[in-house]
């Protein structure tokens, strides 16, 4: 078998990608980001931030978007949102509105129509949003209609043992809430690595949560700085295999655009590597991996 030497570039994190979109749409100012995915949830995130009236520039070929955010503002006072089967685009954008000032409805394929979403309605409405299913039924699903006149603040609730996004929609449109927003969680939370993920992310654009363990987080009024660059870190999962590939063959594979310190937890896929021999180092934002065992 014939060790490997290659250098490799995987896609960006969806993950990383779309709170991203998010947090460049809420800071005052161009963001470029670099190495974004361009996903169906990506592409769907990016066509509503555009028909709530901001302007992006998608260069695909070039895996960059750049957007123009407008300080916690949404431009259009009236927009019919679409996202298909995006459940992150649909979960961030359902908080996302409650700041604008006017009547906005989301909806989605089929499928997202039996997702639920109730809880993170549940969880806005304490703190002054108005957010209405539009179909009766058991589950509180989109179609959503938003009634936005700002969102006041205050104090909520939120369950830890359903899906993180809700936690991570309300901490990144809190800063932009009249008054400080806090948030107790009523349960354990059960995915740590996505909201830290968030957290992080929301410091690199200029604002940090106070929080108390993982029971209860405290957001002031802030605004997030934009970013010149921002780097979205190639997605940890897909880059495993690359990682793997010395453990298999011998030789080294570099994958570029991700450290050690990553937000992903996947990352520490790099330990297990390293009980296994391989060496694993870093460079200017490249890891590489490799093994010079016997197979």
């Amino acid at each position: 078998m014939t060790p490997l030497h290659a250098s490799v570039r995987v896609p960006g994190s969806k993950s990383i990608t779309n709170r991203a979109l998010l947090l460049a749409a809420l800071a005052e100012g161009e963001t470029r980001l670099q190495n974004a995915l361009f996903s169906d949830d990506s592409r769907h995130f990016a066509d509503s931030l555009q028909r709530l009236g901001f302007s992006l520039l998608l260069e695909e070929n070039a895996q960059a978007m750049t957007i123009f955010g407008r300080g916690g503002k949404i431009p259009a006072p009236h927009a019919d949102l679409f996202v298909g089967n995006a459940g992150t685009a649909a979960r961030f954008l359902a908080a996302f509105l409650t700041l604008g000032r006017g009547e906005y409805t989301l909806d989605g394929d089929s499928r997202m129509r039996e997702r639920p979403i109730g809880d993170l309605l549940a969880a806005l409405a304490p703190l002054g949003a108005q957010v209405h299913p539009l179909r009766p039924g058991v589950v509180i699903a989109p179609p959503l209609l938003i009634r936005a006149d700002g969102l006041p603040g205050g104090t909520t609730t939120l369950r830890g043992d359903i899906s993180s996004q809700f936690l991570s929609a309300l901490l990144m449109v809190a800063p932009y809430a009249q008054n400080p927003v806090e948030i107790t969680l009523s349960t354990e939370l059960n995915s740590k690595p996505y909201v830290e993920m968030t957290l992080a992310m929301m410091s690199h654009f200029g604002v940090t949560v106070e929080r108390q363990g993982w029971e209860r987080f405290l957001v002031s009024p802030a605004h997030y700085q934009p970013r010149t660059a921002y780097t979205v870190e190639s997605d940890a999962s897909a880059a495993s295999y690359f990682f793997a590939a010395p453990a298999i063959c011998g030789g080294t594979v570099e994958v570029r655009d991700i450290s050690r310190p990553a937000l992903q937890g996947d990352i520490a896929f790099l330990e297990v590597l390293e009980q296994m021999g391989c060496t694993i180092t870093e460079t200017d934002f490249v890891v590489h991996a490799g093994h010079t065992g016997d197979f």
